[in-house]
């Protein structure tokens, strides 16, 4: 368990559940690039309904299991070991749309 000293800082990452790097799960590629950083916490949230710069909207319906999905990426750790991922989580992102929040 990590005990985070100093000013803890959440960054959520905001991506499409069909976004891929080098034909893996974009989601699952941040999660291992997290965890090979060693930070303190990573989750994953799938979002059911949402729309984005299109404004198409994507739903999860009675007869859809997906229509290409919201997934919210939160990390947690101190502010300077966010502050030093960011660069690496750039080079693989693209244009996802990222927030830091303390």
């Amino acid at each position: 368990m990590h005990h985070l000293q100093g000013t803890v800082q959440r960054l959520s990452i905001y991506i499409s559940e069909k976004d891929q790097f080098k034909g893996e799960s974009l989601y699952e590629v941040i999660m291992e690039q997290a965890k090979d950083a060693d930070l303190a916490g990573v989750s994953v949230f799938r979002g059911l309904y949402s729309y984005g710069r299109d404004k198409k909207i994507h739903s999860v319906g009675i007869l859809r299991i997906s229509e290409d999905l919201p997934l919210l990426i939160q990390i947690i750790d101190t502010k300077e070991n966010i502050q030093s991922f960011i660069p690496k989580l750039e080079q693989f992102t693209g244009e996802a749309l990222f927030y830091r929040k303390t």
